[in-house]
């Protein structure tokens, strides 16, 4: 058998994941807007990979929140303009190459309202249609195997608190569950962004199982966390 393949050096491997806009809380108070599309999720449970140096990692390291707004094609004007602003002051030199600029009112920038979240100090994105409210558990350097990079990149796993959803994304017939065919992702694929479409190409077999059985305890940890907030 022939090998079709070529074997290729790209300086990228961005093969195509949602953005997300993270907000996270300033020290002043005020709030930082920041898109990034390295995410990944399982369970109630999310990755994120950023530049430790950035205003986002920071806050997030300092006050151990973030809300995670997920993005439609509805919002790519707005992620365009806010893909090269930054909110630190001092911009990072590696930043300040690829053409960044310091926005401290990166809402009022990208044209976004502000709306109050219910676990955590930073606001979400009203115009998203799902916005994650969540908390740092724990950080990873990445490729800290190689001096030149060491300290520049990390992994955070940020656990979700609260899940705030349109109503016209949930399946019928369901309270909790988001039907795939109507929650239209933003991805960012190799820097462009693209949409994706609402056909399911083939019935999947992982579809047959009831989502119940992927239930984790950070469902009913959220759960409590939410009634002793409310007793108190």
């Amino acid at each position: 058998m022939i090998d079709p393949h070529v074997t290729i050096e790209p300086s990228i491997l961005y093969f195509g994941t949602p953005v997300v806009l993270i907000s996270t809380q300033n020290e002043d108070g005020t709030a930082n807007l920041a898109p990034m599309s390295s995410a990944w999720w399982l369970g109630w449970r999310c990755m994120l990979g950023l530049q430790t140096a950035s205003k986002t990692p920071q806050n997030m390291i300092r006050t151990g929140q973030c809300v995670l707004n997920l993005a439609s094609p509805a919002q790519a004007d707005a992620v365009n303009k806010l893909a090269r602003l930054t909110g630190t002051q001092t911009i990072p030199e590696l930043k300040q190459r690829l053409g960044y600029s310091y926005e401290p009112h990166k809402f009022e920038v990208a044209g976004l309202t502000p709306i109050a979240s219910q676990t955590v100090a930073p606001p979400r994105v009203l115009e998203c249609p799902v916005q994650l409210e969540a908390v740092v558990m724990m950080r990873h350097g990445i490729m800290d195997d190689d001096p030149q990079v060491q300290g520049l990149i990390s992994a955070f796993e940020v656990r979700i608190t609260r899940v705030h959803v349109h109503p016209d994304l949930l399946m019928q017939g369901h309270e909790n569950r988001i039907d795939p065919a109507k929650w239209q992702p933003l991805i960012m694929n190799f820097q462009k962004l693209y949409g994706v479409s609402s056909n399911e190409i083939v019935p999947s077999r992982l579809a047959e199982i009831e989502e119940q059985h992927y239930r984790m305890p950070d469902v009913d940890l959220a759960r409590e966390a939410i009634a002793l907030a409310a007793r108190d």
